[in-house]
């Protein structure tokens, strides 16, 4: 009796360790949002791009300017020997802002683009998690199902000896026992490139072990999944939407930049003292206020600008509708593969039963009579691959609802 309890408790202990060591796959969206290469460039792309929005909503710096007159112009007052100046021009009232509103403007467009590219990174880790899942699936049903031909074969072998059973019977056992055991191997080393790539989108080392949950059932859907959320919340859209809005300020900014530019400036002239006659405010310097304007008389590049900016807004909203189209196509074959995969679950839920019910009927008889041995192998058969077709459904249900999740942006 101390024996068996030791035994169990092991076991749980064993079972619980592993349950605790088992990564979350939220942990592991958060590594893979905290790490991943690609996304940091996406956000240093954004921060960078703000840096721009006070490059040009600042004034032009102003003009110093200085000169000397070699040959010194005589006036009333003295001599002029030199002259210093400062110049500030001011563009048309509120281009700066709406220069500086274009960017800005770009700017939540690449964090519009830097949240796709995360929920697009969230959809390729669950997308690289559950393949992971399944192929664990079919290991822990292919070393299931070595346990039951081994225990087939002790039957089978026993009956034989009893005179009772075929040789035969124990030989079928042997070659699907052959089958199972390399199945199994292959199962193991084609997790070794699922682990790879899985690391490799949190960017971490090749060797970190990946624990997955040991059974998954079918997760209940919300409104989040509905068509219009996918037109409203997309990231995708909403950064075509404020790329329209910039070329349109864009737009706007040329017809301001086509307008006349003023300046304002002080002239300092420096001027000497007369020595061949007194006379009023002798050697006084002069105070030189000025004003200035340019007139943009050269129209064809405002004009070439103007266009480009119309032709941008065009393109945009007609990618825009392209997108549109895309999403929508993508989300209903998405929706699609999610009710197939649940259907199949669902079923193959219903078969498993069914079979179970069979073999253990067929087990019973052959017990009694030695008959029917091979029809037991075969029910064998088909339920672990029912059980395999439930792992496969059920991976394709969480892959079909990461696009989903993508898609409508939902990442909780």
């Amino acid at each position: 009796m101390k024996t068996y309890i030791l035994i169990f408790f092991t076991l749980f202990t064993l079972v619980l360790s592993k349950s605790t060591n088992a990564q979350s796959l939220e942990n592991c969206l958060q590594i893979a949002a905290e790490n991943n290469p690609e996304l940091k460039a996406k956000y240093s792309d954004f921060e960078a791009s703000l840096q721009k929005v006070a490059q040009v909503s600042g004034l032009p710096d102003p003009v110093v300017s200085f000169g000397y007159f070699i040959s010194p112009v005589e006036t009333r007052v003295g001599p002029q020997r030199a002259k210093i100046g400062i110049t500030q021009m001011f563009p048309w009232f509120g281009t700066l802002k709406t220069a500086g509103n274009v960017l800005l403007l770009q700017s939540e467009a690449r964090y519009s683009e830097f949240l796709n590219s995360k929920n697009e990174l969230y959809m390729q880790v669950k997308s690289a998690w559950y393949p992971i899942y399944e192929v664990n699936q079919k290991i822990l049903m292919q070393k299931k199902n070595l346990e039951i031909l081994k225990s087939y074969k002790s039957l089978a072998t026993s009956k034989f000896r009893n005179d009772r059973g075929s040789m035969v019977d124990v030989i079928r056992v042997e070659i699907m026992l052959d089958n199972t055991e390399t199945e199994i191997k292959l199962l193991e080393d084609q997790l070794k490139p699922l682990t790879v790539h899985f690391n490799k989108l949190l960017n971490r080392p090749d060797t970190v072990l990946v624990q997955v949950e040991q059974e998954l059932s079918l997760a209940p859907l919300s409104l989040d999944y509905r068509k219009d959320s996918l037109l409203l919340n997309n990231p995708q859209l909403q950064a075509l939407d404020l790329k329209l809005q910039s070329a349109m300020e864009a737009e706007e900014l040329n017809k301001k930049q086509a307008l006349p530019k003023f300046g304002l400036g002080l002239d300092y002239v420096f001027v000497g003292k007369r020595t061949d006659m007194a006379v009023p405010d002798n050697g006084k310097n002069v105070i030189m206020p000025m004003l200035s304007m340019s007139i943009p008389v050269y129209r064809a590049k405002y004009k070439a600008s103007t266009n480009e900016s119309r032709i941008n807004q065009v393109s945009i909203s007609t990618y825009r509708i392209h997108m549109e189209n895309v999403l929508i196509s993508t989300y209903e074959s998405a929706k699609f593969d999610l009710e197939k995969a649940t259907k199949q679950f669902e079923l193959y839920n219903r078969q498993i039963l069914k079979i179970d019910q069979v073999i253990r009927l067929l087990e019973s008889a052959y017990s009694n009579s030695g008959k029917d041995f091979e029809e037991i192998l075969k029910l064998n058969q088909e339920i672990l691959s029912v059980q395999i077709g439930k792992a496969t459904a059920t991976k394709s249900f969480y892959l079909a609802l990461a696009k989903l999740d993508y898609l409508t942006s939902k990442t909780e």
